[in-house]
């Protein structure tokens, strides 16, 4: 074991190997046997393919590139495809029968129908008004010859002139170039929609809607409707939800009862027919970010698959009958918002703190959870993976605050006798999110290095039920703040980090809690700020997108009420006030937090003599995708960290602060 300063030990975990496993599977289905997913490629530009998995156990990506699956329905996007075994062949003919696959694209957001040996072929037109078309959420119905989807239309330039309804594309291609050929499924009695789910008996659809200046996690309604033999819905009507009462998810079982994932008890439980079937203070849904998520999938035998939990969630099955959940056993600590079901299997992806997220299936005969695709395999010796620590701290007024801590870990070395380690505080995206449980090799870069990083789950974030959520009403800016730095202290306090060597990051909703910070307290030496949220008046009239465009009046309230209040609590009013020196990153084709914050921000800074860099990358949108991309932010951060608190790392390009 050697002795070396903290943020100088060698580690094999380098910028190009956390960025060749950045994202992970999403959006798992069954078409026909076989289980496919949504997989992201770092190295082809970002693009997320479509991979399926054959009888023999081999992985095959379905679409070469440039094909990128992927949906911007509410910029966020929502499930992107749909497929089915589609067998055409006259009665008694030789050959196999065929794979229909139903995608969106993410370049032009048309929907396209494939074939196998075919070129994709579109099924929807182009549209020159503003955003254009976008899809998501198809569901194939091969005895209609359409898929059907919700569909989002921009009616002008502007990001909130937008109408979103329930449509129905034929699959015959008629549609291409017409938008007459559309079929729309509903009116525009809601700004926001879900995909229809069609009862068995094909005879009922439910979905979930909601309105301005509710965000999902807030209050949704479940609208059922009948469905004619034209296929035209008839006597639409909402039966559950409301402002107050949110419901992440609706399904339908296979006896015909109606399944919903609801908060009304302050914790997302499962009802059938409007009758809790679980009661437990935990979650059974959670955050609706994208269209398709899915937290709970009813099988033919009744049990229902489950993905649920406390701060860390389980795939499980539901017994409806006794209320009796079964957690499939494994090293997974978190599971996705993605299930499919087929027969007897389930279908999902899992994560643990020592794997990446895998594909996993769970046979419910046997009880048995195997990994079947994407499986994780360690690109280094897993002894140089960081040891988190599941902590509760206490924060003002006694309030509990969870975050996961991890310490500088190395197998062969530790620092000198009497020094402290450098902490990160990562402020998670959202805000109403959280950060999961699971191995990120962008963490251990850091702990491997010997600098210490704590995820803070603070007062907003989810999974652990909504009186929790609702810390944060009226209170971003300062409960997050307040949160990120009673965890910093009490680290310094009891001795785990150096109190001189304090650092905050984080992205979107953590960029603006990480300026925020460095406006509002002394508490870091410098910070990382990743495509932030920083000018609260102009980010919430016309610089963002419409499905958060609302979002600040239950974060800070009405503007027309208390505009002095967004000015108090933007960290671009009060730039005067940043001295610590800071790293900004920023994707220029990002539309949700667009460049102008970062630009209006730095305006106030100049001529401040602060130490800062700002990075910014073409073809990035919010979030980013690109290996290179990955490697030139996370080597930055690390100098950033080196220059302020005197490390010396090998091997890292020095970033060039400005004053």
């Amino acid at each position: 074991m050697r002795f070396l300063a903290h943020g100088s030990w060698p580690s094999p975990v380098d910028a190009a190997l956390a960025a060749a496993h950045d994202g992970h599977p999403e959006y798992v289905g069954f078409v026909g046997d076989e289980v496919w997913w949504t997989a992201p490629r770092p190295a082809e530009g970002g693009r997320r393919t479509l991979v399926r998995r054959r009888a023999d156990g081999t992985e095959e990506s379905v679409l070469p590139p440039p094909w990128n699956v992927r949906s911007r329905v509410i910029e966020y996007g929502g499930r992107p495809w749909t497929g089915a075994v589609q067998d055409d062949r006259p009665a008694g003919a030789a050959g196999a029968p065929t794979t229909l696959t139903v995608f969106v694209n993410f370049a032009d957001q048309r929907l396209y129908r494939y074939l196998p040996g075919t070129e994709p072929y579109p099924l929807t037109p182009l549209s020159p008004v503003g955003g254009g078309l976008r899809w998501a959420e198809p569901q194939l119905l091969l005895d209609r010859g359409e898929v059907w989807c919700v569909l989002e239309e921009f009616t002008g330039e502007g990001p909130s002139d937008v109408r979103r309804v329930l449509a129905a594309v034929p699959l015959d291609g008629s549609a291409a170039d017409d938008r007459g050929a559309v079929r729309e499924l509903t009116d525009e009695a809601h700004r926001f929609v879900t995909g229809p789910r069609l009862s068995p008996d094909g005879r009922q659809a439910a979905w979930l809607a909601w309105d301005h200046p509710r965000m999902p996690w807030d209050g949704t309604e479940l609208v059922l409707a009948e469905v004619a033999d034209d296929g035209t819905f008839r006597a639409a009507r909402t039966v559950a939800g409301g402002p107050e009462e949110s419901i992440a998810q609706v399904d339908w079982a296979f006896d015909g009862s109606l399944l919903y994932a609801a908060d009304r008890t302050g914790w997302w439980n499962l009802y059938r027919d409007h009758e809790p079937l679980c009661p437990r203070e935990e979650e059974f849904g959670g955050a609706l970010w994208k269209l398709g998520h899915r937290w709970f999938a009813p099988l033919e035998n009744g049990l229902i698959a489950v993905v649920h939990g406390r701060g860390t969630t389980a795939l499980g099955i539901l017994d409806p009958e006794t209320g009796e959940v079964v957690d499939a056993a494994g090293p997974w600590t978190e599971f996705t918002p993605t299930l499919a079901v087929h027969g007897d299997r389930i279908a999902a992806v899992g994560a643990g703190p020592r794997s990446a997220h895998e594909v996993v299936e769970l046979d419910t005969r046997t009880g048995r959870a195997r990994v079947i695709g994407a499986a994780h395999q360690d690109p280094v010796d897993p002894a140089y993976y960081p040891e988190p620590q599941l902590r509760t701290f206490t924060g003002p007024a006694g309030r509990d605050i969870h975050a996961h801590v991890y310490p500088p870990h190395h197998p062969g070395c530790v620092g000198p006798s009497g020094e402290l380690p450098p902490y990160v505080i990562w402020a998670h995206g959202g805000p109403t999110s959280r950060a999961p449980l699971v191995l990120d090799l962008e963490i251990a870069y850091f702990t491997s290095r010997g600098i210490g990083v704590a995820e803070v789950n603070y007062g907003g974030s989810t999974g652990h039920g909504r009186a929790y959520r609702d810390r944060l009403r009226e209170q971003w800016g300062v409960v997050d703040v307040e949160d990120c730095a009673a965890v910093a202290l009490t680290l310094a306090d009891e001795g785990t980090a150096d109190r001189g060597r304090l650092a905050v990051r984080g992205g979107s909703a953590g960029g603006w809690t990480t300026a925020a910070s460095l406006t509002a307290t002394d508490v870091y030496a410098c910070g990382t700020i990743l495509y932030p949220i920083l000018d609260l008046a102009g980010w919430g009239t016309g610089e963002t997108h419409d499905f958060e465009s609302r979002y600040p009046e239950t974060l800070v309230g009405p503007l027309a009420d208390v505009p002095a209040r967004y000015a108090e609590r933007s960290p671009t009013e009060h730039a005067d006030r940043v001295t610590a020196p800071f790293l900004l990153l920023q994707g220029l084709d990002d539309v949700i937090c667009p460049p102008v914050q970062c630009e209006r921000f730095l305006e106030r800074m100049r001529g401040r003599g602060v130490p800062h860099a700002y990075l910014t990358f073409a073809g990035e949108g919010h979030g980013f995708r690109r290996a290179d991309t990955t490697i030139r932010a996370l080597e930055a951060e690390l100098s950033l960290y080196a220059q302020v608190f005197g490390l010396n790392p090998p091997g890292v390009p020095r970033l060039e602060l400005t004053r």
